[in-house]
């Protein structure tokens, strides 16, 4: 195994940071790494918000409902879809652009996580520890205002970063075999495993380091799917001038 795999193998969300500051060169390097994650058609449809007032990282912190993280991590960003500067690039040529449709959208969601992945893998190469903040969609207009974000922009999700303060034990993943599917796709191998990942998943949670619980995956996955989540979304996201329909 390479160190890079080795790396991307170790990968493990970290909740509790040391106070030790990130210097800016070194984030700059991180950001400029990010920045050569594929694109799609080359848009790099994507922009970071850092939240560096005290004020602004307590209200963040309680509108995406990730205090712990976010209050103890010296850097907290917001990973964007950006669409706005596509529009300049329009204005420059003349052309009225449209960020209407479906495709627009996935593009520049796909875009950002995937700048946001290469961020991440810089940033654990040196040392530091991550937390994606998917809460920031619970009050994504807030937050939006909170920052100033303009129409054709809205928060993916959030990250802190920082040098860890905690020890965490890697995640088992599910198999190779229940995500890979040769020639064609094969759901009849599901019950099986998934039995045995639960027992799997059982035994991780009731033995790591921190917030231990009874639980397996199919009853977490359960309970998350079992109604409809961030039903504001689709309205928010409307507002913003990513038509979907």
């Amino acid at each position: 195994m390479n160190e890079v795999t080795r790396l991307l193998k170790n990968h493990k969300s970290i909740r509790q940071y040391k106070a030790d500051a990130i210097p800016e060169d070194q984030l700059h390097e991180m950001i400029h790494a990010a920045q050569h994650a594929a694109s799609s058609n080359f848009v790099q449809a994507y922009s970071i918000v850092r939240v560096t007032e005290p004020d602004k990282i307590d209200a963040l912190a309680t509108l995406s409902k990730n205090e712990k993280q976010i209050k103890s991590a010296p850097v907290v960003l917001l990973f964007c879809c950006d669409l706005k500067r596509l529009e300049y690039a329009c204005r420059k040529q003349g052309v009225e652009m449209t960020s209407e449709g479906l495709e627009n959208f996935i593009v520049g969601t796909v875009d950002t996580a995937l700048f946001a992945q290469n961020f991440v893998v810089a940033a654990e190469s040196l040392g530091y520890g991550i937390c994606y903040i998917g809460g920031v969609r619970n009050n994504p207009e807030q937050i939006s205002e909170l920052v100033n974000l303009p129409d054709k922009v809205y928060p993916v999700f959030g990250m802190t970063v920082g040098v860890p303060d905690e020890e965490q034990f890697v995640k088992p993943r599910l198999p190779v075999e229940a995500i890979l599917h040769e020639n064609h796709y094969d759901e009849s191998k599901y019950e099986q495993m998934i039995s045995d990942y639960d027992q799997t998943m059982s035994e991780y949670y009731q033995t790591r380091l921190t917030n231990r619980r009874q639980t397996t995956w199919s009853e977490t996955m359960s309970n998350m799917m079992r109604q409809p989540r961030r039903q504001h979304m689709k309205e928010f996201i409307e507002k913003k001038g990513f038509k979907i329909n």
